[in-house]
């Protein structure tokens, strides 16, 4: 019988982190998950929420990943909003 862990495996990577971060959103906030693309990580809460701009859509975030979704693409999921 497989272990339960081989469910969870995500074979890029070791452990998905939980980071500070900057999101591109020019739709706002109402999203919970975002492609790497749009993510920047950044050291510290204060060092993202220096490099947020709300008025050119870029916020300063808590996200955990990166994670790769069914589709193949690597996604950061919200946490909470910074600013």
């Amino acid at each position: 019988m497989p272990q339960a862990t081989s469910l969870f495996t995500d074979l890029e990577s070791n452990v998905v982190g939980t980071s500070a971060v900057v999101i591109y959103s020019p739709s706002g906030k109402k999203r919970m998950r975002f492609p790497e693309g749009v993510v920047e990580v950044y050291a510290s809460e204060d060092e993202a929420l220096a490099h947020a701009d709300p008025d050119k859509s870029r916020h300063a975030a808590i996200a955990s990943g990166p994670s790769r979704s069914s589709e193949g693409f690597k996604l950061f999921y919200l946490v909470r909003w910074l600013d």
